[in-house]
Order: C-alpha cells, then sequence, then structure tokens
C-alpha cells in the first residue's frame, strides 16, 4: 500500500495518476469528500462527494480508515474501499494528507510505504496553487499558511522527495517502489 502525501499544490495527485496509469496493479482508492466538485472531476472517479451529514453518519458507522477535515471539508478512505481493491489483487495507493497517514499507521495490518513529497520551495508552491486555477485567493492563503505544519511531518515517512519536475519526481518514486517490492 502506497501512501503519497504532500502540502496541497505539491502534485501528490498528478503523481498518483502517473502511478496508477504506468503500472495497471495500482489502484487509487476513492476518498469521500464533503467539498464541492471541480469542473473536471467526476463523482466515484475522484472522490465520493457527499454531504456533511452523510459524511458524518459514515464516521459514526466506522466506515473510515482514516478521515480528517481540511479547508473546512470532509475527507476520509472507506475500509470497504481498500477492501475491494485488495480483493481485485491490486496494490492500493492513497492519495491523502498527513493526517491520514498517521491514521492509517495505526492499522498494522496495512503495509504502508509512506512518500511525502514536497515542492521546491513555498514561492514556487504559490505559483503552482495560482497556476491550476482551482482556488481563489483566500483558499490559496489558507494553503499557504498550512503548508509550514504540513511539511513539519514529513519526518513520520520512509522517503521524502522533491517534485521540482513531475518527470524526475515519478521516476523516484518507481524506483522506491521497485527497490521495495524487490526486497
Amino acid at each position: 500500500m502506497l501512501v503519497l502525501s504532500s502540502p496541497s499544490g505539491a502534485g501528490k495527485t498528478t503523481l498518483s495518476k502517473k502511478i496508477q496509469q504506468s503500472d495497471n496493479t495500482f489502484r487509487i482508492s476513492v476518498s469521500h469528500t464533503t467539498r464541492k466538485a471541480r469542473p473536471n472531476e467526476v463523482d466515484g472517479v475522484d472522490y465520493h462527494f457527499v454531504k456533511h451529514e452523510k459524511f458524518l453518519s459514515l464516521v459514526k458507522k466506522n466506515t473510515f480508515y482514516e478521515h480528517t477535515k481540511i479547508f473546512g471539508n470532509y475527507y476520509g478512505t472507506s475500509k470497504s474501499s481498500v477492501d475491494e481493491i485488495i480483493k481485485n489483487n491490486c496494490n492500493v495507493l492513497f492519495d491523502i494528507d498527513w493526517k491520514g497517514a498517521q491514521q492509517l499507521s495505526e492499522f498494522k495490518e496495512l503495509n504502508l510505504l509512506k512518500i511525502f513529497i514536497l515542492p521546491p520551495s513555498k514561492e514556487e508552491l504559490e505559483k503552482r496553487l495560482i497556476a491550476r486555477n482551482q482556488d481563489g485567493k483566500e483558499s490559496i492563503k489558507d494553503r499557504l499558511l498550512a503548508y509550514s505544519e504540513d511539511i513539519k511531518h514529513s519526518n513520520e515517512y520512509d522517503y521524502v522527495i522533491t517534485n521540482d519536475n513531475v518527470e524526475n519526481c515519478f521516476k523516484e518514486i518507481k524506483k522506491i517502489i521497485l527497490k521495495r517490492t524487490n526486497i
């Protein structure tokens, strides 16, 4: 099970999709979220988009391996979605933040390989957040404020990689995966 985490905008979702596209044994766990879908996102593919009440009901039913609130919205990985990926003899790829990774780490039966993705700098992160044109000025400000807290948790991961070039970063991740599977 591969966990990719990063500050918002550092490239974890792009890298997750590249891994899945390059290796059909990996499936991205589709999280539940209460945030609104972005124009290019599809319910059930990118996220399971649910109302706050529904999400909190799922929390009460102990449905999630991990869940957290980020920038005013809830996110969570359901146990059933992970179990389904495993049942299909595939590797699970988690695209989650450090809080979710901490919660997953509590399940000792999960064989996790955790990689933290850093942007080259906070200034570059800001440029990427602006360029992706998905967040307003306040949201970008909030994400930049969270950056310092996010990177404090990079030492909780097996590997830390700087994403200064998405192709080079992808190659580094592939090397780590190969090294892990050839042990």
